[in-house]
Parts: structure tokens; C-alpha cells; sequence
């Protein structure tokens, strides 16, 4: 029987199976893909404190040799359901087994809406980004593209504007989804340019991105705009409902209170799969710590 069991692979499952081996706790992490998370697949990442650098698959992976030195258990495996027996532990049921622990901590993180149009896959991290917080100072004085028209694309490109030469704003339909204040003070900067209407069909360039195509909805048109970068901002994908029999979920993320506990005892959650205003690597890792410790004083409590 496990102390704890950890669903994800990323920072906030890593930093929870950190905190929760400090307190002396057996851990185990589940992960269906690679560890490190989305993280990993950032070329470089400068908004961690006192790490002036780095790239983001060194960066998991120092987290993931950390974790494994203090003796962290792993398992490549698809957690599929969770069940809370009357005893009050629980059953993970995954692909290829169930496991048993009297905690859960759920950090499966989220993905990324991606566009699935032609050469997308290959330009992600050589011009294609899902975040300007992360990798807009790399696109300092270049000319870059938000593709968007909801907060979260407005909030990029209000943000890019600051240090890039150049931003170009593209939307599938006729108008914005976002907030008046953040459209009004979109418009207002001199260094960006609107497009309604425009669905995107293919990137185009060599070893790195240097162009997005584009069909003109209203026109018929078929147009190519060049850019440095482009930021994708149309949303991003959790996957929590098998988890619904035990955890509310607002939008598809899972609904904690700050000390990041579930609406089921025992069940915590961390990280980008649960409602929350910023999507960081950082607050990512501060979930982590929290639901860590908040599972280490349940056990505690039940004599643990």
C-alpha cells in the first residue's frame, strides 16, 4: 500500500513527489507519456527563480533526478478512473494494473489546443509557441503572430507588442471573444495589425518558421503573412472526466481549495488540470508543495 500516488509526470507532479519523500512518504508517480510535462519541450526557459536559463527538458530532468535520488517509484502507465473504497483508500485503475494508496494527488496537467493544420507539428519550438509568457523575450525586435481572439490571445499580444517590433493578430471568425478593455487597448497600439475572418491551413519555412498561410473567409483568398514566431492561443485541453465520480469540475478542470483538496478526502490535485487564473511553471511547482504537504497532514491525521 502506497502513502501516496501521484498522477502526472510533470513539474507539479514532480515537486509534489519531492515534498511528499522529504516528509517520508512512499511515492509512486504515474505518467502515460514522457516525464517533464510540457515543460520539456521548451527550447528555454527564463522565468524560473534564480535560474537565469535553461532549457526546459534539462529542467524536467533535474527535477525527475532529484525525485529519483530520494528514492521516487515511476510507472510509464494511463491512469483511468480512481475508486475511494469504505476503507478509505483508494484504487487507481490504469491500463495496465490498479494501484493502491491511502492518498491521490491528480497533476496530469493540461494540453495544449493545437490548430492541426499542415507542418504545425514540426515548427513547435522553431518559431511555433503556446506561450508568450514563456518564450516571448526569445522574439525581442522581431515581427510576430498571435493566432486567437479570446483573453488569453489579446493577452499575449498586448504583452508581445512591448518587445516585439511587430504584431500581427489573426482570428477564425469576424471578431474578438475577449474582454472591451483588452480589445480597446489592443487596438490602440500602433505596432499591431488585426485580421478577421482568416483560417490558417499550413506553416510554412525551413529549419525554422518563417511564414503562416491563410485563407481569407470573406475574400475567398488565399494568403501567406511572414513571420519570426507565431503563438497559438486558442485554448488548451484538460482531460478530467474520468475522475468525475469523486472531484467537481468547472470547464473540464478539477475544483480545489487552496490547500489544493478535492471535494473527496484524500484526494488532492495540482497544477495546470485545476481551476486556476495562472498557468506557470512555478505555480505549477507552489501546487505541487501544497497538495504534498496538505496529503502528508491527512495521513498524519488518520494515524499515517
Amino acid at each position: 500500500m502506497l502513502d501516496i500516488l501521484i498522477i502526472g509526470g510533470g513539474p507539479a507532479a514532480m515537486t509534489a513527489a519531492l515534498y511528499s519523500l522529504r516528509s517520508g512518504r512512499t511515492v509512486k508517480l504515474i505518467e502515460k507519456e514522457a516525464f517533464g510535462g510540457q515543460i520539456a519541450t521548451s527550447p528555454r526557459v527564463e522565468n524560473i527563480p534564480s535560474i537565469a536559463s535553461i532549457s526546459g527538458l534539462d529542467y524536467a530532468n533535474q527535477l525527475f533526478e532529484q525525485i529519483s535520488e530520494l528514492g521516487a517509484d515511476f510507472d510509464m502507465d494511463e491512469a483511468n478512473s480512481i475508486e475511494k473504497k469504505e476503507d478509505g483508500n483508494f484504487i487507481v485503475h490504469c491500463n495496465y494494473g490498479d494501484y493502491k494508496a491511502r492518498s491521490v494527488i491528480i497533476a496530469a496537467g493540461v494540453k495544449h489546443r493545437h490548430l492541426g493544420i499542415e507542418n504545425e507539428d514540426k515548427y513547435i519550438g522553431k518559431g511555433i509557441s503556446f506561450c508568450a509568457v514563456c518564450d516571448g523575450d526569445f522574439f525581442r525586435g522581431q515581427d510576430v503572430m498571435v493566432i486567437g481572439d479570446a483573453n488569453s490571445a489579446l493577452q499575449y499580444a498586448i504583452s508581445l507588442s512591448a518587445t516585439s517590433r511587430h504584431v500581427d493578430v489573426v482570428t477564425l471568425f469576424d471578431h474578438f471573444f475577449a474582454e472591451d478593455a483588452l480589445i480597446k487597448r489592443l487596438r490602440s497600439l500602433d505596432n499591431v495589425s488585426i485580421y478577421h475572418s482568416m483560417e490558417s491551413y499550413s506553416f510554412n519555412g525551413g529549419d525554422k518558421l518563417e511564414s503562416v498561410s491563410f485563407h481569407n473567409k470573406v475574400t475567398g483568398e488565399d494568403v501567406t503573412m511572414k513571420c519570426d514566431g507565431c503563438f497559438v492561443a486558442i485554448g488548451q485541453i484538460p482531460d478530467n472526466e474520468r475522475y468525475s465520480n469523486l472531484v467537481d469540475l468547472d470547464r473540464g478542470f478539477i475544483v480545489a481549495d487552496e490547500t489544493m483538496a478535492t471535494r473527496t478526502e484524500g484526494l488532492y490535485v495540482a497544477g495546470d488540470c485545476r481551476v486556476k487564473q495562472i498557468r506557470q511553471v512555478t505555480t505549477a511547482c507552489g501546487d505541487g508543495a501544497i497538495a504534498a504537504l496538505s496529503a502528508n497532514s491527512y495521513l498524519m491525521k488518520k494515524g499515517y
